[in-house]
């Protein structure tokens, strides 16, 4: 009875040490950076759904960093290209609660409305800027100043106007 425990305890041993091979590491790659924006349609409040867009892409794996702004209906994504890519990203979105809320597609560079170069340049220099027109300014990626479309700053509205 002593060898049969024997045999079978060695077996053992040897079953475990055989199974438990450890994995080859994956080489990982460096972080390639890159930005996107999301047009989202199909939002219809900042809390439930902003957020909860906001908080599903935070999760993604290669999502670096998400801000979902539901006032302008975009979402503007930091990603690492190594692992996920633009389209991928518009179809998740598309794809929270089943697909049938929400529809995402890459958002195209926005250009200037009818704003005047002073508008535009009191947005580039947003520090005299009232907290009304700061809301009114935003970046393209490229880094040039445009006049969101709802803009009702008075330079924009008085162009608009013309």
């Amino acid at each position: 009875m002593k060898i049969q425990k024997i045999l079978f305890s060695f077996a053992l041993v040897c079953l475990v040490l055989t199974g438990c091979k450890s994995e080859p590491k994956k080489e990982k790659l460096a972080v390639k950076k890159e930005n996107v924006s999301l047009a989202i349609s199909g939002m219809t409040c900042e809390i439930g759904c902003a957020k909860t867009i906001q908080s599903k892409l935070s999760k993604k794996e290669g999502v670096l960093d998400a801000k979902v702004v539901f006032t302008d209906s975009i979402a503007n994504i930091e990603y690492d290209a190594n692992t996920t890519s633009k389209e991928d990203l518009a179809a998740f979105v598309s794809g929270i609660a089943g697909g049938e809320l929400y529809k995402a597609s890459i958002a195209s560079k926005k250009t200037a409305h009818a704003c005047t170069e002073e508008c535009k340049e009191t947005c580039k220099n947003k520090t005299s800027a009232s907290e009304k027109e700061k809301e009114c300014c935003s970046l393209n990626d490229d880094g040039t100043t445009f006049c969101k479309e709802d803009c009702k700053m008075a330079c924009c509205t008085d162009k608009a106007a013309a």
